[in-house]
């Protein structure tokens, strides 16, 4: 869906899917709760107090959270492993596995401008650009290890049939140590992962000026007219 306005200047191009900003923003959530949660039952307080003991179980109720957390993180992922093959073009795999020329010629431009800073030229990206799109395909594997190995440490203390299914993961690992040591590890991938995306999100939406902070809630960007139509994949839906 493409729109143009300010006098054909500027092409509004609806990019990120009502189900997509619902996953990223979900995903964000509970990425901050299983952070700080898993924090503190990775270092727990030495806490006392005097009040009444069923008013003292504050650590029951942070593995709670976590443990809720957990189960709406992983069926969120999920679905958008879903989404990637039935919604837009925008959001489908094939924009985040670089498998053509073209991704890493994008690629190695990127680099010129964001990290080594050797070009000032801009980048058309409406989507994802090939640099982005691979980071975060690479924090979907992570996605995937952190849900194995935090529900394999689950399985060892649950009853449930959903947890026991991932049982398997501590033994491959070589134990409960190592399982715990990579859950915790990912952990701050997660934590530094988060503050260089939230950078990059406004350090480009200041640069592009196309509206890339306030498309993950209203799902539109603004791209230069001309240089949308240039753009060879804009020429076929």
């Amino acid at each position: 869906m493409e729109t143009l306005v300010s006098e054909e200047l500027v092409r509004k191009v609806y990019v990120w899917e009502l189900p997509v900003r619902l996953y990223h923003w979900v995903n964000a959530l509970c990425i901050v709760a299983l952070c700080i949660t898993g924090f503190i039952i990775g270092r727990p307080p030495a806490l006392q107090s005097a009040a009444e003991a069923s008013f003292s179980y504050w650590f029951g109720t942070v593995r709670f959270i976590h443990f809720v957390a957990a189960f709406l993180f992983f069926f969120n992922f999920v679905f958008r492993i879903y989404w990637g093959f039935v919604g837009n073009r925008y959001a489908r795999w094939n924009n985040y596995i670089p498998l053509k020329k073209r991704q890493w010629s994008e690629f190695v431009s990127v680099l010129k401008v964001d990290i080594l800073q050797l070009s000032d030229k801009p980048i058309l990206s409406i989507g994802h650009n090939t640099l982005a799109s691979l980071t975060y395909f690479i924090s979907f594997l992570a996605f995937v290890l952190q849900s194995l190995t935090g529900f394999g440490l689950y399985a060892a203390m649950s009853t449930s049939w959903f947890p026991d299914l991932f049982s398997w993961i501590v033994p491959l690992l070589g134990g409960d140590f190592m399982t715990r040591q990579i859950h915790h590890i990912l952990m701050w991938f997660f934590i530094l992962f988060g503050l260089v995306h939230v950078y990059l999100v406004f350090y480009h939406d200041y640069i592009e000026r196309n509206g890339m902070t306030s498309s993950m809630i209203g799902g539109w960007k603004f791209i230069d007219a001309e240089a949308h139509k240039a753009k060879p994949d804009n020429k076929t839906k």
